[in-house]
């Protein structure tokens, strides 16, 4: 069975902040009873992001060609759920209070900003 929601994380040397953000994300999932993945982009961190994100059980996707926009776009086509939300892992962005936006995008909404 594939997810509901992919949480994306597009990331380069965030290993102050990316844990924080992927713990709020995997509780969001668990509190909600939603069936969900993190999924960390990581552009070519050399802080240790990404093995932070291995220990903490999201899926890494290593991303070669450099970009926000080139993390994004592989980010997106590693995502297993029927949905994806994306947000920066600078801790700018609170994944604990994703409810709305699924619930937009259940209700049919292609595109859900905020």
């Amino acid at each position: 069975m594939h997810p509901e929601l992919t949480i994306l994380m597009p990331c380069l040397n965030e290993a102050r902040t990316l844990p924080g953000c992927i713990r709020k994300a995997q509780l969001f999932l668990e509190q909600n009873g939603i069936a969900g993945e993190v999924v960390v982009a990581d552009n070519g961190s050399t802080d240790g992001s990404a093995e932070r994100a291995v220990e903490l059980k999201a899926l890494v996707v290593n991303v070669p060609v450099r970009g926000y926009g080139a993390a994004l776009a592989a980010g997106i086509r590693e995502a297993k759920g029927e949905f994806v939300i994306m947000g920066d892992c600078d801790d700018s962005y609170d994944f604990s209070s994703l409810l709305p936006f699924v619930e937009k995008l259940r209700a049919g909404y292609d595109l859900v900003i905020g």
